[in-house]
């Protein structure tokens, strides 16, 4: 699931608009070795240059069995537009910005198989908004922890001079994040998590194709109702039950090694929400947001990788455009 995808949708959209995807990066992978120039060779066989994989997008190769890695990542989100139904941009009402800083803890769980969990923290500020809050305030914020994630990762298909590795992926976020109940004199930044579970299947890919490296996420997610608290035409609190809709993800990603140290990367990346495959029908409007992130990454040691990119919301519909420099390390065990 999926970032921003990650960090200002959920602090600026309304809960009920969509759940946060946990935004994920990807680990090293394959040695600095050129590719054996024979077809049909199993994954162990294809090299792949040393690099950090992509900041968001998931990479396909799993960890070594037994190894273990944590990544942090920090990002400040700065709220420049808001998308309306109908792909416009409007003013964002408002100034705002969200940090995020997400701790990955991933480790190899048997052959070709790694799990691990996420665990993000969010900030957000308001100021010199357009709705003032109910004694007037115009600015507030606040932080706390928002939606863990857990996900597990399984690689069924190996790669080959003609073939990609391909992976199994299903992850579960759960709503640690506050979304109920906000209080109005903090403007909507109190609004950090999600409020619903979310359940994503998908697939991710990868392919060698020197001298780029493809990557590939697709994934479904179908979210759990909640209720959120809203004021009625009386002024009343109310509990309104949310039907969030299903979206897909779907990233694409290319990696190009300058050097051995140095690595350009590229990433373009989106979610599209739909309707609800099981349950009752969803009641609020369908999102949508596409992303571009360029970056580049720096092999500092065998056991530790730097990779640092600015994520730009290009278009989107009834959520929240921004601009986000993210900086994430990587340390192998």
């Amino acid at each position: 699931m999926l970032g921003l995808l990650w960090l200002t949708s959920v602090a600026w959209a309304a809960a009920a608009t969509k759940p946060e995807v946990p935004a994920t990066a990807a680990e090293p992978t394959g040695t600095a070795e050129e590719p054996e120039e024979t077809s049909d060779k199993p994954t162990d066989e294809v090299k792949y240059p040393e690099t950090f994989g992509p900041i968001i997008a998931e990479t396909a190769i799993p960890i070594d069995k037994g190894a273990f890695e944590i990544q942090p990542l920090f990002g400040l989100g700065f709220t420049t537009t808001a998308f309306t139904p109908s792909w416009r941009r409007d003013t964002a009402g408002g100034n705002f910005k969200s940090f995020g800083m997400e701790w990955k803890f991933n480790y190899g769980i048997w052959d070709n198989m790694e799990a691990f969990i996420v665990v993000p923290y969010v900030h957000n500020w308001a100021g010199d908004v357009n709705f003032p809050g109910p004694n007037g305030q115009t600015s507030a914020n606040s932080g706390g922890i928002g939606d863990i994630s857990f996900t597990a990762k399984y690689m069924f298909i190996t790669e080959t001079a003609t073939i990609p590795t391909v992976t199994a992926q299903f992850t579960t976020d759960f709503p640690t994040g506050r979304f109920r109940r906000p209080n109005p004199a903090r403007l909507g930044t109190d609004i950090i998590g999600g409020g619903a579970y979310v359940f994503t299947v998908g697939l991710d890919l990868s392919k060698y194709q020197p001298p780029f490296i493809i990557y590939g996420n697709i994934w479904y997610s179908v979210s759990t109702a909640y209720s959120q608290r809203v004021d009625d035409d009386n002024g009343q609190g109310v509990d309104l039950r949310i039907y969030p809709r299903d979206f897909v993800t779907a990233n694409l990603a290319v990696e190009y090694p300058i050097t051995k140290k140095w690595v350009a990367l590229v990433e373009l990346l989106s979610f599209w929400d739909g309707g609800r495959l099981f349950g009752h029908k969803a009641n609020v409007p369908p999102a949508a947001l596409l992303s571009v992130l360029p970056g580049i990454e720096y092999m500092a040691h065998e056991r530790v990788a730097l990779a640092l990119g600015v994520q730009v919301d290009l278009i989107g519909k009834n959520t929240e455009g921004a601009i986000t420099p993210i900086f994430t390390a990587l340390f192998k065990f």
